[in-house]
């Protein structure tokens, strides 16, 4: 008898348990279509409202640059109107919420997915990340973040934005916050493709051997005026110009007065009939020219 009745009762357990997994398995599901549906709702919702959001990014045109009087030229002349402009070495931990206007070249430009991209600005030397997330919070929608990829490095960009302090620590940038990007306008595009990059050219012979893409000096030559953005000639132009005004500040402070004499040469240095002649005593003589 306790046999027969035993039977039935595992039969009901294991029949209990099996509708439990089922129906747990059926609430896993809706759950995720749930998820689903949601994350397609607002992706829908970004998308339709991304239009609202197309005047925090874009190209500056010529006429917004020139229209200095009239703050209704453009939206990057309306974003930036009355706004104080913030140097990139000023961005310390004391900043840290605070919305911020910064211009610098893009030295990196890191997509990560649709919905998020990174930018390094770098100015003077100083380099900072940029984060721009897709969400309706910070405005930033759908062509927003395609807009972002497309910029090429060294483009000249005013990002606007909300100093924040990331988790970890931001390798590769100078400055050791993050900037939360609400609005960002290019202001000269670099071309797509340039004959040097400033990351090649500051690559020492050490790092080519060791299988780094680097510059030979040719190309460094023939693209000086990128090679000089490298942070080594920024640095030696830096320590030049200190000496120069340490000796200027000692030599005021002794009363002299600097003054700029007319160079004299015995003849042409370019060789040329554009130049300036004159009698020295009796002899030829040409005023020196600068350099081409």
């Amino acid at each position: 008898m306790s046999s027969s009745t035993s039977a039935p009762e595992q039969s009901g357990e294991n029949i209990s348990k099996k509708a439990a997994k089922k129906e747990a398995a059926k609430l896993e599901k809706l759950r995720r279509k749930q998820e689903q549906e949601e994350a397609a709702r607002k992706t829908s919702s970004l998308s339709l409202e991304d239009e609202s959001f197309s005047g925090n990014y874009g190209d500056v045109t010529l006429t917004e640059l020139q229209s200095t009087e009239d703050p209704s030229a453009g939206k990057w002349r309306e974003a930036v109107e009355g706004k104080k402009w913030t140097d990139l070495s000023h961005l310390v931990e004391e900043t840290v919420g605070s919305e911020v206007l910064i211009r610098g070249r893009v030295n990196t430009n890191r997509p990560v997915s649709n919905k998020k991209g990174f930018l390094v600005l770098r100015q003077s030397g100083f380099t900072v990340q940029c984060v721009a997330t897709q969400s309706e919070e910070t405005k930033v929608g759908v062509n927003f973040i395609k807009y972002l990829k497309q910029l090429s490095n060294e483009s000249f960009v005013d990002v606007m934005g909300v100093v924040v302090l990331p988790k970890e620590e931001v390798k590769g940038t100078t400055q050791q916050v993050e900037i939360q990007v609400r609005k960002v306008y290019c202001v000269n595009s670099a071309l797509p493709k340039l004959p040097l990059l400033v990351e090649d050219a500051s690559r020492s012979e050490k790092e080519m051997e060791a299988g780094l893409s680097g510059a030979n000096q040719d190309t460094r030559l023939n693209n000086r005026v990128i090679d000089l953005r490298t942070p080594a000639n920024q640095a030696i132009f830096r320590i030049q110009g200190q000496v120069q005004k340490a000796f200027r500040e000692f030599l005021d402070s002794k009363d002299f007065v600097e003054i700029h004499t007319p160079k004299l040469m015995a003849g042409s240095s370019e060789g040329g009939s554009a130049v300036f002649r004159l009698d020295y005593k009796g002899q030829p003589a040409c005023l020196a020219q600068s350099p081409q």
